[in-house]
């Protein structure tokens, strides 16, 4: 016995406990930063800057990523919330 009581011990899949990265990017992140570049690089036929926006805008996603998979939700409830205790 493990320290847990009968019945309250029950197996877990490991993609319920991670979050979903596209290319270690979350995945609303990536597909906002590969249109934005496609737009860039198709639409405005600046090839150069498209691709330069897409490495760049996914290298900072991985970047912050990896310290927190979260960040874009934290950042969009940060934006959201009032500064109520300035300081």
């Amino acid at each position: 016995m493990d320290g847990n009581p009968e019945g309250f011990d029950i197996p877990l899949h490991r993609a319920l406990t991670e979050p979903i990265l596209l290319a270690g990017v979350p995945r609303t992140i990536a597909i906002v930063n590969g249109t934005m570049a496609a737009a860039l690089g198709l639409g405005m036929q600046m090839w150069l800057a498209g691709i330069l926006f897409w490495i760049t805008g996914h290298s900072l996603a991985v970047f912050a990523a990896k310290r927190d998979p979260d960040f874009a939700a934290v950042l969009a409830r940060h934006l959201r919330q009032k500064a109520w205790l300035l300081c």
